[in-house]
C-alpha cells in the first residue's frame, strides 16, 4: 500500500513556496505522493487566494525527486484537451515521469462551470469528460491526431514531445460512491478515486461501501486487462502509528491500494501549512 498527502490550491497552499515546502518533507518522511485539488472558484472558500494547481505541482517537482505528483482531481470538461495534454506532458518531463492524472467533472458544477457561461448539465459535462480522456491520451502519445467528436475537434496536429510515462500517466477516475457511471468509467482506466455520499472529504469511509465499490469496479474491468489498477481512499487518520493501522488495515484489506492523507473539509485547518506539515513530519501509517 501506497501513500499520499492531499491539500487544497488555496489558502496558504496558493503559494507555490509552501507548496514545495510539503512536497518536500513528504518525500523526507517517506510518502509516496503529494496531490493537490484544481479548483477556479470554491465559493465555500471564497475570500481566500487560489494558486494555479500545475504551477503549484511544478514547485513540488522541483523540490523532490521520488514521490509522486498530481491533481484530486483535475475537472476535464473545464479544460481545452491541447492546453491540458501540454500541461500535464511539461510536468511529466519536469518530474521524470512522475505525474498520475486524476480526473472527473469535479465541482462544485455551478461554481466551476455555470460562473463562467459555461454549460452545467451533467450528461453534457460527462461527454466531455469522455471525449476529452480520450484525446488526451492520443495527445500524450506524440503521434498525429485527427479527430470530429460530439464537443471537440482536431485537424492533423502533433503535440511533442510525447509524456515520458507510455502510453501516458496512469489515469485515475473520481466520482461519488454509490454512482456507478463514474466508478464504470474508472474500471476504463488505471484506477479510482471515490467520495461517498456517506463520508466527505477528509472522513473515513465504512469498509462495507469500500468492499461493495471495489466489486462493482473489478465486475466492469476488461476481462484479460491484467494492468496494475489503484483503489484511492483517503480521510484524516491518527499520528500515533498504531492507531492509523486500525483504521486503514480494514481499507486494505477491502481492496485499497493508496491511502490518501487529508484534512477534514469542514475543519480549520484544511488550508493551513502548520498543520499539514505536523501530519507529514509524523510520517505515513505503517499498515
Amino acid at each position: 500500500m501506497r501513500f499520499s498527502i492531499n491539500i487544497p490550491n488555496f489558502g496558504d497552499f496558493a503559494d507555490p513556496r509552501n507548496v514545495a515546502t510539503v512536497a518536500a518533507a513528504a518525500e523526507q518522511a517517506g510518502w509516496d505522493g503529494l496531490f493537490v485539488w484544481d479548483h477556479v472558484l470554491h465559493r465555500q472558500h471564497q475570500g481566500r487566494p487560489f494558486g494555479d494547481p500545475w504551477m503549484l505541482l511544478t514547485a513540488a517537482a522541483l523540490a523532490t525527486s521520488r514521490i509522486r505528483l498530481g491533481t484530486l482531481l483535475t475537472p476535464v470538461p473545464r479544460y481545452r484537451p491541447q492546453q491540458l495534454a501540454r500541461q500535464v506532458a511539461t510536468l511529466d518531463h519536469l518530474s521524470d515521469g512522475r505525474v498520475i492524472f486524476a480526473a472527473g467533472l469535479g465541482g462544485p458544477i455551478e461554481d466551476e462551470y455555470r460562473s463562467f457561461g459555461d454549460v452545467a448539465e451533467p450528461h453534457l459535462l460527462a461527454e466531455r469528460l469522455d471525449e476529452g480522456l480520450e484525446l488526451l491520451r492520443r495527445f500524450w502519445s506524440g503521434e498525429p491526431v485527427n479527430h470530429h467528436g460530439r464537443h471537440y475537434e482536431v485537424r492533423d496536429v502533433t503535440l511533442l514531445p510525447a509524456t515520458v510515462q507510455r502510453p501516458g500517466p496512469p489515469v485515475w477516475i473520481g466520482g461519488f460512491w454509490p454512482r456507478r457511471p463514474p466508478m464504470r468509467r474508472a474500471a476504463r482506466w488505471d484506477g479510482a478515486v471515490p467520495l461517498f455520499e456517506t463520508a466527505r472529504h477528509g472522513q473515513v469511509p465504512d469498509v462495507a461501501e469500500v468492499r461493495d465499490l471495489v466489486d462493482c469496479v473489478r465486475k466492469h474491468r476488461t476481462a484479460g486487462d491484467e494492468h496494475p489498477f489503484e483503489f484511492v481512499l483517503g480521510g484524516a487518520t491518527p499520528s500515533d502509528a498504531a492507531k492509523a493501522k486500525d483504521v486503514i488495515g480494514p481499507l486494505r484489506d477491502a481492496g485499497a491500494t493508496w491511502w490518501d492523507e487529508r484534512q477534514v473539509q469542514t475543519g480549520p485547518d484544511l488550508d493551513r501549512l502548520a498543520p499539514v506539515l505536523r501530519r507529514i513530519e509524523a510520517g505515513p501509517p505503517v499498515v
